[in-house]
C-alpha cells in the first residue's frame, strides 16, 4: 500500500504520466532557457544531481560539460525512458540515472550544482520547495558546507487583476485556465499591473508559506472576475553581465465566485496564502478579493475564489 507522502505525490505532481514528460520536450521555451541556464552554470570538471530527473533531458545538458552527472527519478517508467534516450546521445554515459525517491537521496560525493525542476505555476502542486529544503539538511549534516549552487537560483511570483472572458462557444463555464506566455488572449483584459508577491531565493532558508496581502489601483473599466498568477524562474545568474536566464511558466488564471464591477480609480485589496506544494484548491479557499471602499463592511463581504472543488492536474 502507499504511505500518505506517496498518495499525496501521485495526487499533486510527483508521479506525472510519462507523455506529460514528453510534452515537455517539445516546449521550446522551457528547454531553451534550460539549456542555456546548464550551460552558463556548469563547467568543465563538475559534479552536477539532478533531482526529479524525468527524461533526463536536463542532466544530457548538463553531462556536456560535467564530468559526472547522477540523474535521480521515481517512477520506474521514466528511469526506463531516461536511460534508453541517454544510450542514444553524446555523453550519456557520463550520467547515472538512479531510480531513487527525491526526498531522500544524497549523492555519494560533494555536488557543485543541483538542478531540480519540480515546478509549477505559484510553486502549487508540486514539491520543489520540499524536495530543496530536505536535501540542504541531508547535504550539510554529511558534507558540511558550502551548499551546491541551486537551478533554478530563485523564484519571482506576482498576481493580477483580470476580467476573463469564460464563455466557450456559448456555453459559460468559469475555469482554472493556463495561458501561453508569449500569445494575445482577446479574451482576457488586464485591469492593473502585477505586483510581487513572493521572492524564493534556495541558496538561503525558504519558508514554505507564501502569504500576501496588497491592494491593485484599477486603469480601466471591467468585471475583476479572476486573477492571474505569475511565475519566473531565475534559472542562474549571469554575473558578468548582471543578467539573468529566465523560464516564465505559464500564466494560471483563477476565476473568482462572484465579478466585482471597478471602474480606472478604484483601489482593490487582495489577500491569500497558501504552502508551497499545496493543491490549488488550497489557493482558492484562502483568496479574497475587495473593494477598498468596502473594506470597513466586513469579511462578510469579501469575494472568494470558485467554492474549492477536485481539480486534476492540467495537460
Amino acid at each position: 500500500m502507499l504511505n500518505e507522502r506517496e498518495i499525496e505525490s501521485c495526487y499533486l505532481g510527483q508521479f506525472i504520466p510519462v507523455h506529460y514528460h514528453h510534452n515537455m520536450l517539445m516546449d521550446g521555451n522551457r528547454m531553451g532557457a534550460f539549456r542555456d541556464a546548464i550551460a552558463h552554470a556548469v563547467r568543465p570538471g563538475m559534479k552536477v544531481l539532478e533531482l526529479g530527473g524525468g527524461t533526463g533531458v536536463l542532466s544530457f545538458f548538463a553531462a556536456q560539460q560535467a564530468e559526472k552527472v547522477y540523474c535521480v527519478e521515481f517512477n520506474p517508467d521514466l528511469v526506463r525512458e531516461a536511460r534508453r534516450f541517454l544510450a542514444q546521445n553524446p555523453n550519456g554515459h557520463k550520467v547515472e540515472v538512479v531510480h531513487a525517491d527525491a526526498f531522500d537521496y544524497l549523492p555519494p560525493e560533494p555536488v557543485d550544482v543541483v538542478i531540480c525542476e519540480m515546478i509549477h505555476v505559484a510553486m502549487l502542486r508540486e514539491k520543489q520547495v520540499d524536495v530543496i529544503e530536505a536535501f540542504k539538511a541531508r547535504y550539510l549534516e554529511r558534507f558540511g558546507g558550502p551548499l551546491p549552487v541551486f537551478m533554478p537560483e530563485a523564484v519571482v511570483m506576482a498576481v493580477q487583476p483580470l476580467q476573463q472572458d469564460y464563455s466557450f462557444h456559448g456555453y459559460y463555464a468559469p475555469i482554472v485556465q493556463f495561458q501561453e506566455t508569449s500569445a494575445a488572449y482577446p479574451g482576457t483584459a488586464e485591469l492593473a499591473q502585477p505586483a510581487v508577491y513572493s521572492v524564493l531565493d534556495f541558496a538561503g532558508p525558504v519558508d514554505k508559506l507564501i502569504a500576501w496581502q496588497g491592494s491593485f489601483t484599477v486603469e480601466q473599466d471591467g468585471a475583476l472576475n479572476a486573477l492571474r498568477f505569475v511565475t519566473k524562474n531565475v534559472l542562474s545568474i549571469v554575473q558578468e553581465s548582471g543578467g539573468t536566464i529566465d523560464w516564465l511558466n505559464h500564466y494560471m488564471t483563477l476565476p473568482l465566485a462572484r465579478p466585482l464591477d471597478v471602474i480606472a480609480g478604484d483601489v482593490v485589496q487582495v489577500s491569500f496564502q497558501y504552502r508551497a506544494g499545496a493543491s490549488i484548491p488550497s489557493l482558492q479557499a484562502a483568496l479574497r478579493v475587495t473593494l477598498a471602499a468596502d473594506a470597513d463592511a466586513g469579511a462578510d463581504d469579501a469575494v472568494p475564489a470558485v467554492v474549492p472543488c477536485r481539480i486534476a492536474a492540467f495537460a
